[in-house]
């Protein structure tokens, strides 16, 4: 069956919930980080969701997985500025755990989805002769 909205991905769903949690976690960061990791956590947070989201929208399966591994990138950057936001102090261990749970569940489905879409287009290649 062929989605017809990128709403219908689970990856979409979670990093839509990676974002609400990190703007929750960022809200109680320092005014001084307002334009530092702050702003960065939360743009690198929207860019998971927002390149599934283009990704799906593109004409074939290799641009939905280009735009997925793109938003897997920007998932290992959100955990990277966890770890920073814990070693600064900004959050807790508890914080820092929950959000590298969520973000590991993500980036197991992500993988899991960019492998499907690689062997769909194997296949696919495979049959056609390209």
């Amino acid at each position: 069956m062929q989605l017809k909205k990128y709403q219908e991905l689970i990856a979409w769903q979670k990093a839509i919930a990676v974002v609400t949690e990190i703007y929750s976690l960022t809200s109680a960061f320092p005014q001084a980080e307002i334009y530092g990791l702050t702003s960065q956590l939360r743009r690198a947070a929207v860019s998971i969701a927002s390149n599934i989201a283009e990704g799906q929208g593109r004409a074939t399966k290799g641009e939905f997985i280009q735009f997925l591994c793109h938003a897997r990138g920007s998932l290992y950057e959100v955990e990277t500025q966890v770890i920073i936001g814990k070693n600064l102090g900004y959050l807790t261990l508890e914080q820092r755990e929950s959000a590298s749970d969520s973000l590991a569940e993500l980036g197991r489905i992500l993988n899991g989805l960019i492998t499907s879409l690689q062997q769909k287009q194997s296949r696919s290649s495979l049959a056609t002769g390209h």
